[in-house]
């Protein structure tokens, strides 16, 4: 509204389908009602790709690889003719806006607005990294931002990776291959990759050629995405690297249980995990050093001291990392709804600044843009369950509360404010315990979250407090790790003190500052203070397979389905008497996701 973000959120939050690709009338409602408009008050909508550009690219790419493109071609073009070519007259329909008032945003420039414009930077290189929007996989450039009318609004992308050679779909093929799911599992392969080692380098580099300056050509004969609906890579790709890991199977190996206690444990089936850790090893550290040479190529071109990043790649925290400490940039900012979720902020402001010409008046300092419930709705929502709660006007004791379940070696929900807007959980929508002993990681793993035992928890911290944990530099003036979005090395005499969010020497830390989320911070404050270590254990508050919580009835679910001990919603604070038994915690992993 006038430049100034009111409201965003993803509709997976409202409809609980993960990664929900339908028409987000649910989110549209609740930006129109969280700005106090409706339809009838927009000056333009904005979409963040440009749908017929998208289009001539799959129709290209399966009719160049015809016929192994067949089932492509006959799902793309029901897909595109039932629905996506018809972008212009549902966003019409749906939202209630003639069409001169819509307007269409190249994908790479959507997601280059978004870390631009968000920004606290005059001027910036400017990454953008993805699988693929219209034919662009990733851009290279330079953008100028005012805050008055005598400077320009510019972006200038001169750069660009085509389809189909692209760092996202060269990870994802990883992914798959890895036994994750495309598009969701990337993530995961991250996670695994700290417990192998990079002994498959030499061969990923069979599969993708990398240039001086990250510039990338895939081995098309090692894939199949640009022709198949079904797999990510071909024959090939196995010949080189051996058999598919079994879809979400069992993982272990020596260096995830040096003790050889997981229940499963055989020593074959460690063996063969290992290998499984090792590409993954591989694949991040190929991804990173592609990442490291993009942005050194960046520096060079502009000569800028600053970068912002997009893009779902811009996702990888462990690459982020690398390149906060090792890139020649002094800042960089990194948009934290770094995927597709993002380009709409960025169509949004490219249209008021670029194309209006409007100058700028905000900096998106933090991530709580999403929703938020009264307490009227909390009460209702506790009442039907049934369970002991207590409301508190002083907020100090509540957290006094919540602190002393904590160091008791259990678990508390956070549901507070306005839901964070991206992927990560930071400290609105949380589960919270103590990060000092191993035990609580696979508490919560194993009888909350319900999720694979080699997934890392963030730590958080607060702001002045990280640089006595974490060696990356300037941590108090970046933007990254306020938004979770970077893995920093854990100081080597504080990694025993944090065992449950050491993850093999790293950690993808949050810092949390006073002013951005107060009870949050003062939590760790209290928790710092009891124990010497302001430090805790954060997840995101949702089960395995499901979006992060919306409601106070799905907080509430979330919290009777698992082993969480304290809910801790707006000024209540809900238990579970003895003997209480949560409806999940008898599903295993699987039947969960």
């Amino acid at each position: 509204m006038d430049g100034q973000l009111i409201a965003a959120s993803e509709e997976e939050r409202f409809t609980r389908k993960k990664h929900d690709s339908s028409f987000p009338a649910h989110a549209i409602n609740f930006c129109l009602k969280s700005g106090g408009i409706t339809s009838d008050d927009l000056d333009y909508v904005v979409f963040y790709e440009k749908p017929m550009v998208k289009f001539e690219r799959i129709l290209q790419t399966t009719l160049s690889t015809f016929p192994q493109s067949w089932k492509v071609f006959r799902e793309s073009m029901v897909t595109w003719f039932d629905e996506k070519l018809w972008v212009k007259s549902k966003l019409q329909t749906g939202i209630g806006i003639p069409t001169n008032k819509i307007l269409f945003v190249e994908h790479h420039l959507s997601h280059a607005a978004s870390a631009m414009f968000c920004s606290p930077h005059t001027e910036a290189a400017v990454l953008t990294i993805d699988g693929v929007g219209e034919w662009t996989t990733a851009s290279l450039g330079y953008a100028t931002a005012t805050w008055n009318s005598q400077g320009k609004n510019h972006i200038s992308l001169d750069h660009e990776l085509r389809f189909p050679h692209s760092v996202g779909l060269l990870y994802s093929a990883f992914t798959a291959f890895l036994g994750f799911r495309v598009n969701n599992g990337e993530y995961k392969v991250m996670g695994m990759a700290p417990y192998g080692q990079p002994r498959y380098v030499d061969d990923i580099y069979k599969v993708v050629n990398v240039d001086s300056e990250g510039g990338i050509t895939l081995n098309m004969e090692y894939f199949s995405f640009h022709h198949s609906t079904e797999h990510t890579f071909s024959p090939k790709f196995n010949e080189l690297f051996g058999p598919t890991r079994e879809a979400e199977g069992e993982f272990f190996t020596i260096t995830t249980h040096p003790k050889k206690d997981h229940p499963q444990w055989n020593e074959a089936k460690a063996k063969e995990n290992q290998k499984y850790a090792d590409i993954a090893a591989s694949i991040q550290v190929v991804t990173e050093e592609i990442l490291l040479k993009m942005a050194a190529a960046a520096q060079k071109k502009t000569g800028s001291k600053n970068l912002v990043l997009a893009g779902g790649v811009a996702l990888n925290s462990a690459a982020n990392g690398r390149i906060m400490r090792e890139s020649p940039f002094e800042n960089v900012y990194i948009q934290p709804a770094a995927g597709d979720a993002g380009g709409a902020i960025g169509a949004a402001l490219y249209a008021y600044h670029v194309i209006l010409g409007k100058p700028r008046k905000f900096v998106m300092e933090h991530a709580y843009w999403g929703s938020e419930y009264p307490e009227s709705d909390m009460m209702t929502a506790i009442k039907k369950s049934g369970l002991p709660y207590q409301r508190f006007d002083d907020d100090d004791k509540l957290l006094d509360r919540a602190v002393d379940t904590i160091l008791k070696q259990k678990v508390i929900s956070w549901y507070r404010g306005r839901a964070e807007w991206g992927p990560r959980a930071l400290g609105h929508r949380s589960i919270i315990a103590d990060p000092r002993s191993d035990e609580i990681k696979e508490i919560v793993n194993t009888k909350i979250k319900f999720r694979e035992p080699f997934r890392p928890f963030a730590p958080v911290v607060t702001e002045e407090d990280a640089a006595d944990y974490f060696t990356s530099p300037n941590l108090k003036t970046q933007y990254p790790p306020r938004y979770m979005l970077m893995v920093s090395p854990i100081a080597a005499d504080k990694q025993d003190k944090i065992k449950a969010v050491c993850h093999m020497g790293t950690g993808r830390l949050q810092t949390v500052r006073e002013e951005w989320n107060s009870g949050y911070y003062n939590l760790i404050k209290k928790f710092g203070q009891a124990t010497g270590v302001p430090v805790l254990l954060n997840t995101s508050y949702n089960l395995r397979g499901e979006p992060i919580v919306t409601t106070p009835q799905e907080a509430m679910n979330t919290f009777t389905a698992s082993d969480i001990d304290q809910l801790v919603m707006g000024p209540f604070l809900v238990t579970k008497p003895d003997g209480f038994v949560a409806k999940g915690s008898h599903l295993s992993a699987d039947q969960v996701d």
